[in-house]
């Protein structure tokens, strides 16, 4: 008997990681990616990676050694600071807090979302992928009950799928299978700034942002800014606005100059010489963006041979950075599902519908709830980044960690 027939939507964290489980128990399957080829647009800036998602996944896929090769302990370094430019929070004000991130054997440490694409792809056997294959329609496969069919825009289609993983992402064409749920406007819209080079052209932006992630939140305002491996630096001005604030505020962002210029003067011109300046010395790159998310706790009923992963399953705003370990780790679980279920008695005797039903469904009780948590941790820290007590919440986190973290050496 052949083996069931898997197709992931979407090249994304959580679908190349499914691909590559797989593919680790023997187990074929076939990604299906609308980009044209592994370098067609920019995949975002750094993350950090959790030890029990995460981590743990690409350990469970036989990747984490790659991981820690290519991950930055030394981007952990948080910094936090007021709108005013008071210092709450600076982790590279400790001379040895790199040498202890490594000492902690990289706890949280950060990659670039470049960098860890490229081991997941890397780690595929040639022609798992096949690119520009851009879903249109996914749909129950009329010739055979209990499977699924896929349109794409090249007007080619695939059929008798036995399971459909939708991998791809907030607007995914697999979800409408399972739920009339859609992505709805989140309050927050953000401009991301990039400064390239960063070291050698700006110095000052450099030393200021520090070797990690640099955050100042007010009402309603929050400034993000985050290092990267490739000697850049990203930042996020974002504001609690209305979903057409972007078309209808009146700065032309098409013009990049003059518009982080309107950006301070309308935004943030109360704000400290410093952080005005983190705005403004960001030139080599301008995007708006608007952020969307699911409904907190997201269900369906569960359906044989079609399911959700990541982005597609649960959407939620960056604000409490847990996205792609969420991802990685539902990849992880729906691997192992599937696995178990190719290797149990049963599953010698029943047919492969019936084994991907079974995995399916035990995947998804523990995806629905692991995606209710974190959407939860997500709208909360939401509320504490656009809010004017939101910098010292955190630095008494950070504060309560670290100390912590100091008695248990004792």
């Amino acid at each position: 008997m052949p083996p069931p027939k898997i197709a992931i939507i979407g090249a994304g964290p959580s679908g190349l990681l499914l691909a590559r489980l797989l593919q680790v128990h023997s187990l074929p399957c076939t990604i299906y990616e609308a980009e044209a080829s592994r370098d067609v647009r920019n995949q975002g800036g750094s993350l950090d990676l959790h030890p029990r998602t995460g981590q743990l996944a690409l350990k469970e896929a036989g990747l984490l050694s790659e991981f820690q090769k290519h991950s930055r302990p030394e981007g952990e370094a948080m910094k936090l600071i007021n709108l005013d430019g008071s210092v709450l929070w600076d982790d590279n004000a400790t001379p040895q807090f790199a040498e202890e991130k490594e000492k902690a054997e990289r706890d949280r440490p950060e990659i670039d979302r470049v960098k860890l694409r490229e081991i997941l792809l890397d780690s595929l056997q040639e022609g798992t992928i096949k690119w520009g294959k851009k879903v249109m329609r996914a749909e129950p496969d009329a010739a055979s009950p209990g499977k699924y069919s896929i349109v794409f825009s090249d007007y080619t289609s695939e059929t008798s799928i036995d399971l459909l993983v939708g991998a791809d992402g907030a607007w995914s064409k697999v979800r409408p299978l399972l739920t009339d749920e859609k992505p709805f406007y989140s309050g927050i819209s953000s401009i991301e700034l990039w400064s390239l080079d960063v070291d050698a052209k700006d110095p000052w932006l450099s030393s200021y942002i520090g070797k990690g992630s640099c955050f100042s939140f007010g009402e309603g305002r929050a400034l993000q800014c985050q290092r990267n491996g490739n000697g850049s630096v990203r930042v996020y001005a974002s504001l609690r606005v209305p979903e057409t604030w972007v078309e209808e505020c009146g700065i032309d962002f098409a013009n990049s100059s003059t518009a982080r210029e309107e950006l301070v003067d309308k935004y943030w011109s109360d704000c400290s010489k410093d952080l005005k300046r983190v705005i403004l010395s960001a030139k080599d790159e301008l995007i708006p963006r608007k952020m969307y998310m699911l409904p907190v706790g997201i269900k369906w009923k569960s359906k044989q041979g079609v399911t959700l992963m990541g982005d597609a399953a649960h959407l939620m705003t960056p604000f409490a950075g847990v996205g792609v370990n969420v991802a990685l780790a539902d990849a992880m679980e729906l691997g192992k599902a599937i696995v178990r279920r190719k290797e149990s008695v049963v599953a010698k005797v029943r047919s492969d519908g019936y084994n991907i039903g079974i995995a399916v469904a035990e995947y998804e009780e523990g995806m629905f709830e692991r995606g209710r948590m974190n959407a939860e941790k997500t709208k909360k820290n939401m509320g504490l980044h656009f809010s004017d007590n939101g910098g010292a919440e955190m630095a008494g986190r950070l504060r309560a960690h670290a100390q912590a973290k100091k008695e248990e050496g004792k």
